[in-house]
């Protein structure tokens, strides 16, 4: 019987090389049952969930409490030659509901009671659809706009229903280190709701931002802008106003460094004042610890209607109208922050504040806030605040708050 044949060792060596490539080549490529596995959907569902207690009490009225959970359900498409689309709605429900919501016509409304700016609502939150090519950003529809530190235009993201904008926004980066934004506004949908009625309700107007911010210069960011803003209700046209200004941020000898300066006119509840804005503020870390001293002022009459006043002043929210409609007189907050982690991951920030209103002075008050953060994963993250304000000012009235929260994104 003859033997059966034999491979050679160039013959067997050149087998094995084969073997060796294929195994490669399938274990570097996934299978096309793979890869579709992995493709991007379509449609992709976000979450965005929010529950709050909050305790207010003001002086001359009685003290809230507030229980709220806020959920943001949305869909977002995906990219098809540039073009996507996103729809969110917003739902608030008050689990408890002693306290007053901000508005007439909203619920719960009770004018005995202090406010906590969280009535119960359904509504569209946002509506966009989205262009990007060409270095540029288009939106159109019902969207969030934050510009710079939200000083002049925001989205009141603390309060359960956020302040969103209708119209259409244009961003640009093509010039390498600027970033140029131009959104035109016909509607700001503010916080209180579809209810609200009279100034509180949903403000129509023709509104021009212009804003820019250039960071091709190593270590420093430059930037400016320019908000037009009339209003058509003749509950709201008090808001009108034109402002100006530039800023500045950069680190110098390890010290962060904030500067800006900004210009208002056709200001103040009759329309008829003009004014400066500045805010200036450093920033000094010692290892873990971070340290802030900072003075923010506004003129007699100058307001911030679109802002996101919760950011400043205080968490205690007592000056926030008066800085929406520049009925203050004049307004000087020099303040003081630490913050450090302490355990578990838990950031801690304390912050003082005196009130003055044209010069650097505790004439209006001083306040205190503390805050406690604790992010748990990439979902979920905890937050408990504290905010006190204290004054004899006739403008002003005495307020604590308190609240702890959960947030949950998807």
């Amino acid at each position: 019987m003859d033997a059966l044949p034999t491979m050679n060792s160039h013959t067997y060596a050149s087998l094995l090389a084969l073997a060796a490539s294929t195994v490669a080549l399938h274990a570097g490529s996934p299978s096309p049952e793979i890869t579709a596995a992995t493709e991007e959907p379509w449609i992709k569902p976000t979450l965005d969930i929010r529950a709050r207690y909050e305790f207010a009490d003001v002086d001359h009225f009685d003290p809230s409490h507030a229980l709220t959970i806020r959920e943001r359900l949305g869909l977002k498409t995906k990219d098809w030659y540039g073009f996507s689309a996103f729809v969110e709605g917003e739902f608030t429900q008050a689990a408890v509901d002693d306290y007053s919501g901000g508005a007439p016509g909203v619920n719960p409304f009770d004018p005995r009671n202090s406010i906590i700016a969280d009535p119960e609502n359904n509504e569209l939150n946002q509506l966009i659809l989205q262009y990007k090519g060409f270095d540029t950003t288009v939106k159109l529809g019902r969207q969030r706009i934050i510009y710079d530190n939200a000083a002049f235009i925001g989205n009141v993201g603390w309060r359960q229903n956020e302040q969103t904008y209708d119209g259409i926004s244009i961003t640009n980066t093509s010039i390498e280190g600027l970033t140029a934004s131009y959104s035109y506004i016909d509607q700001v949908n503010r916080i209180y709701g579809t209810d609200a009625t009279g100034i509180f309700e949903n403000a129509p107007g023709e509104i021009h931002l212009f804003n820019a911010s250039y960071a091709g210069i190593k270590g420093l960011t430059l930037g400016a802008y320019a908000y037009l803003m009339e209003f058509d209700d003749a509950a709201a046209t008090g808001w009108d106003n034109n402002t100006f200004g530039i800023s500045a941020k950069g680190t110098l000898a390890t010290v962060q460094l904030y500067g800006e300066l900004a210009y208002q006119d056709d200001a103040g509840p009759l329309n008829d004042k003009e004014g400066l804005y500045a805010h200036f503020y450093a920033t000094k870390a010692f290892g873990p610890h971070s340290f802030t001293l900072g003075i923010e002022h506004l003129d007699a009459g100058v307001q911030t209607p679109l802002a996101t006043v919760h950011a400043f002043n205080g968490y205690a929210d007592a000056t926030d109208a008066r800085r929406i409609n520049g009925t203050h007189g004049g307004l000087t907050d020099t303040y003081l922050a630490y913050t450090v982690p302490i355990f578990c991951g838990i950031k801690w920030m304390n912050q003082a504040h005196i009130f003055g209103d044209n010069s650097i002075s505790d004439n209006f008050g001083f306040g205190f806030d503390s805050v406690l953060t604790k992010k748990f994963d990439d979902h979920f993250t905890a937050i408990a605040k504290l905010g006190y304000f204290d004054t004899n000012d006739a403008l002003y009235l005495s307020t604590t708050r308190a609240s702890i929260e959960l947030d949950y994104t998807f």
